[in-house]
């Protein structure tokens, strides 16, 4: 299998956690950690099921494949998920010693690899990464985009049905 058809399986197992977040209430992101063709870990984001600002896809995949390995270096491994990492997520990339990581859609509001910062390829760092980016990015953008507009439109119902409410009362 060539790499860009791997990138594209991966990812299809990324965007399946993503779609579990997403059923669960949660921002549908997820991620999948790959060493030696082999998916160690898997996770999707759980920050309103927890209250933990920290349960996000990324960390919680990076710390299942430590177990999976039994170390803190996680050399060899890909790392691939369906947003750019945040600042926080790059950090533990970085940490992790990840050498690739692979996303789908650019987050333009908290994007720390491409988007506002370059964490995970800035040279005074003691680690580096392989980045690829766009990978079934439509798909990646397309939940996001869903989930958000789905929300909006819950609260702009409510709002409505709200301001019946009170209209009902004053009459």
């Amino acid at each position: 299998m060539e790499l860009y058809d791997k990138d594209e399986y991966f990812m299809s197992e990324a965007i399946k956690e993503a779609k579990k977040a997403e059923t669960l209430g949660e921002v549908p992101i997820g991620a999948v950690i790959v060493y030696q063709d082999q998916i160690i870990a898997r996770s999707h984001n759980l920050r309103e099921t927890t209250q933990n600002a920290i349960t996000h896809a990324e960390l919680m995949a990076i710390q299942e494949a430590c177990k999976a390995i039994g170390s803190w270096r996680l050399e060899e491994t890909t790392l691939y998920v369906t947003l750019e990492p945040c600042p926080m997520c790059a950090g533990a990339i970085l940490q992790s010693r990840i050498p690739r990581v692979v996303y789908g859609a650019r987050d333009p509001k908290a994007g720390s690899v491409d988007s506002l910062y370059r964490l995970l390829n800035d040279s005074r760092l003691n680690h580096e990464c392989d980045v690829t980016e766009g990978v079934l990015a439509d798909e990646c953008g397309s939940l996001l985009t869903n989930f958000f507009k789905a929300i909006r439109e819950r609260k702009k119902e409510e709002k409505r049905k709200m301001k019946l409410n009170e209209k009902e009362n004053c009459d």
